[in-house]
């Protein structure tokens, strides 16, 4: 299976720190974010790693090259001169790097212990979430949860982490262009395709310097 971090954001929440250094460069526990990302990919059994790269991209692909000190192979998807995608666009730009088999996606921003697994099957399903209790900054949640699928509307919604696996499928009739994720999820729940988990150990998302703080405290 190959992975895709999503890394191209502009990161403006956490201004001023983004201004000169992309979000997944910022150090937590002595490392930049997407270090822990591609540690744990390498150790867990993944081979491939596409990085989506736009706002200071250069120094993503400056600081990892490409992956063989982590025993990978990183190739990067530019989106410098569309001024980043959003995270289905990049998705969709990333496709023929991505292949047509199952692939994990996590986003740059997040740190957790969850071991990605390399040997996910989606079955007929087009993707599988990775959901997380409510952090206080989205108390209110994202999706429902019950009997393993999620749901657009529940009276309990936990929070999407930011982990997912997904089928190139769920792309497949994209155009090319500035796309969110959400309303393409939304929108395969209500056909009942998208599965998913709570995931109950850490979890963070660093999205804004208090919160970056806060972590390395």
């Amino acid at each position: 299976m190959k992975a895709m971090i999503l890394a191209a954001g502009r990161g403006e929440r956490m201004r001023p720190l983004t201004d000169t250094l992309p979000k997944p460069l910022l150090v937590v526990n002595s490392k930049p974010l997407i270090v822990h990302h591609l540690e744990k990919l390498s150790k867990l059994g993944f081979k491939e790693v596409i990085i989506n790269i736009a706002h200071l991209g250069y120094k993503i692909t400056q600081a990892l090259g490409n992956g063989s000190q982590w025993n990978l192979r990183i190739r990067y998807s530019n989106e410098s001169k569309e001024g980043a995608l959003e995270s289905a666009g990049g998705i969709v730009k990333a496709l023929p790097l991505l292949g047509d088999e199952t692939f994990l996606v996590v986003n740059g921003d997040v740190y957790s212990d969850y071991d990605f697994d390399v040997n996910f099957d989606l079955g007929d399903d087009l993707a599988h979430l990775i959901l997380v209790p409510n952090p206080k900054h989205n108390e209110d949640g994202d999706f429902g949860l019950k009997d393993g699928y999620l749901l657009n509307n529940d009276k309990i919604k936990y929070t999407f982490s930011g982990i997912g696996y997904y089928s190139p499928k769920l792309f497949k009739d994209l155009n090319y262009g500035k796309s969110a994720l959400a309303p393409i999820l939304r929108k395969a729940i209500k056909m009942d395709k998208i599965s998913g988990e709570l995931f109950k150990n850490m979890w963070y998302d660093i999205g804004t310097p208090k919160r970056l703080k806060d972590i390395n405290r």
